[in-house]
């Protein structure tokens, strides 16, 4: 009786170990473009960022300024951005004039924007000045027009979306910064600086998306 025959499998390549996502917090300076590519002339993420495989999570306007989210976490970088997981997006916005109740009523119920009502958000007159960064390039200011800074909480990402808004009251915005996005806070990052996010904090961010 024969011995059946010994089958030879090839040596399969050890596979390298998974490479862990990194997740990066970045004070977007006033005129940078959020992405590492962009029109001549046009400062973009490249231009303060040397990190791989990072990816900003949402757009941050060329003339906005403030927190902007880069990972090389897809699943987590679309959670961010999808308005299905109400994550909360705080602004600091200056605008022309003095905001009065009516005004900021309508922007907490919501206002037309190209057709469409925005969803209710959180908005309030700040009484003082925030502590923030100075612009390098001062906004447009008229001495017989005064500014008002409002604080704005909101749950979804329309492009301009608070530019449009306050518009729609009377009130066109001169200066935007994003100063939280969740459970992530600017925290005295100056422009153009950036740091990975802290495994707690990628956690908290995860589990605010309802991720583990």
């Amino acid at each position: 009786m024969s011995k059946p025959k010994r089958r030879y499998y090839p040596a399969q390549p050890k596979k390298s170990p998974a490479q862990p996502h990194r997740t990066l917090i970045f004070c977007k300076p006033y005129k940078v473009l959020t992405s590492f590519t962009g029109d001549e002339g046009k400062a973009t993420l490249a231009d303060y960022i040397n990190v791989p495989d990072v990816y900003a999570a949402g757009r941050l306007d060329y003339d906005s300024e403030g927190l902007l989210l880069l990972m090389s976490d897809g699943g987590l970088a679309h959670r961010i951005t999808h308005p299905r997981y109400k994550l909360d997006k705080i602004y600091l916005a200056q605008v022309e004039n003095i905001p009065d109740e009516e005004a900021l009523e309508q922007l907490r119920r919501g206002v037309l924007v190209k057709g469409k009502l925005t969803q209710p958000a959180l908005v309030e007159r700040l009484l003082e000045e925030p502590e923030i960064f100075p612009r390098l390039e001062p906004i447009r200011f008229r001495k017989n027009i005064p500014t008002a800074w409002l604080k704005l909480t909101l749950r979804e990402g329309r492009k301009r979306q608070v530019r449009h808004m306050t518009a729609a009251v009377g009130h066109p915005t001169l200066r935007l910064i994003r100063v939280a996005i969740g459970p992530v806070k600017l925290a005295g990052l100056q422009p153009g600086q950036w740091r990975d996010l802290s495994p707690v904090e990628v956690t908290e961010l995860k589990r605010n998306v309802g991720l583990r």
